[in-house]
């Protein structure tokens, strides 16, 4: 599709939601006057995690909607709903077409525009089990397990407990509820791994740069970097997004316009002291703002040096350690090392996005 033939961009959140309300509902009410749904645009897209914008509605993007019904009689209901849509429908909606072609290999749907129905909508329907089967390998009917939330994606979680719901007669936002955020023990568990990401790597940044590997220093601060930004969205109780957005995201925290001119002096700077300096602030900032959490007695709020040797720490191994010992979930505190979560453990989309990798994972938890 030509770009000059899009109307005027809203964020698809609004256009979801208008969507629904002006054009799926009133078909759902004339023709399934007591059919119990939920309407959402949850899941996939830069769109639910409200990052959507011009370039975004190459692929995947326009008036969309995630479906619920019940889960009773779902294969009868869902033809019969599909067909009604298909044909009650306008072929656009805000100036946008409302029908997408077939997906192609990898499952991806463009804007397809025609000229006289019935049209082809990108509404998912489903039921909730279905969904968050599918999208995370929770079965919404059992309760959640200390292995479930180390594995589950924190992007996926992002997702599914943001986007916009619209409409609710089968308990889409308790689902919704229950996925917040990590229950406290857990939390802190998060919190002990990310402090011991920093401790592990904090000195090498200056050492690599005292035997003049510079590219080594450069690597080291920008995961130092990285580490810290991802401790400050756990500080906050916020989900990460992957990496796309990560940058995006953390500049919406709380912390961000603190913190963030030190993350960036640390990865523009040319030579380790400056480096450090930056650090060093970014580390103490991370230690005030893990103190305010009164999770358990003040942390040193000062960079001190690495034992002899002349290299700035905030020593988040020590940070790490009196967190775990203030755990008192024996399940917790029998995981071998600080493993942390599927996210903690690995960037690889592969390790992180598919529930078949993650579901084998839940054996080191």
């Amino acid at each position: 599709m030509v770009e000059t033939r899009l109307p005027e961009f809203i964020p698809g959140l609004k256009l979801s939601e208008m969507y629904y309300r002006e054009a799926v509902r009133p078909i759902l009410q004339r023709s399934f006057p007591d059919l119990k749904h939920a309407a959402a645009l949850i899941g996939f897209g830069s769109d639910v995690i409200g990052f959507d914008d011009l370039r975004s509605r190459d692929h995947m993007w326009g008036p969309r909607v995630v479906l619920f019904l019940p889960e009773e009689r779902f294969g009868e209901m869902e033809s019969a709903v599909c067909d009604k849509l298909r044909a009650g429908l306008p072929t656009s909606f805000r100036g946008y077409p409302t029908s997408f072609g077939t997906p192609d290999s990898e499952g991806v749907r463009l804007l397809e525009e025609r000229e006289n129905g019935p049209v082809d909508p990108f509404i998912d329907i489903t039921t909730l089990p279905a969904f968050f089967q599918n999208e995370i390998g929770w079965d919404t009917r059992r309760p959640l397990t200390t292995a479930d939330w180390l594995t589950f994606s924190e992007h996926k979680l992002l997702t599914l407990t943001g986007g916009g719901v619209w409409h609710d007669e089968l308990g889409l936002e308790s689902a919704r509820q229950a996925l917040a955020y990590y229950p406290k023990e857990i939390w802190m568990y998060l919190l002990a791994c990310a402090w011991m990401k920093i401790g592990q790597e904090e000195p090498f940044v200056g050492r690599t740069a005292e035997v003049g590997d510079e590219i080594g220093s450069r690597i080291i601060a920008a995961r130092m970097v990285q580490s810290v930004m991802h401790l400050c969205f756990i500080m906050e109780r916020r989900y990460a997004p992957y990496s796309k957005w990560f940058g995006t995201g953390f500049s919406r925290l709380e912390i961000a316009p603190l913190i963030q001119p030190n993350l960036t002096g640390a990865l523009e700077a040319n030579d380790f002291r400056t480096r450090e300096q930056y650090l060093s602030r970014a580390y103490e900032i991370c230690a005030w703002k893990f103190n305010s959490l009164d999770l358990v007695k003040p942390v040193p709020g000062r960079v001190t040096f690495f034992h002899d040797r002349p290299f700035k720490v905030i020593h988040g191994d020590a940070i790490a350690g009196k967190i775990m010992e203030a755990i008192s979930d024996e399940q917790i505190r029998a995981i071998p090392g600080y493993v942390g979560s599927v996210n903690q453990l690995s960037n690889s989309t592969d390790v992180i996005s598919y529930n078949a990798v993650t579901e084998r994972l839940k054996a080191l938890y």
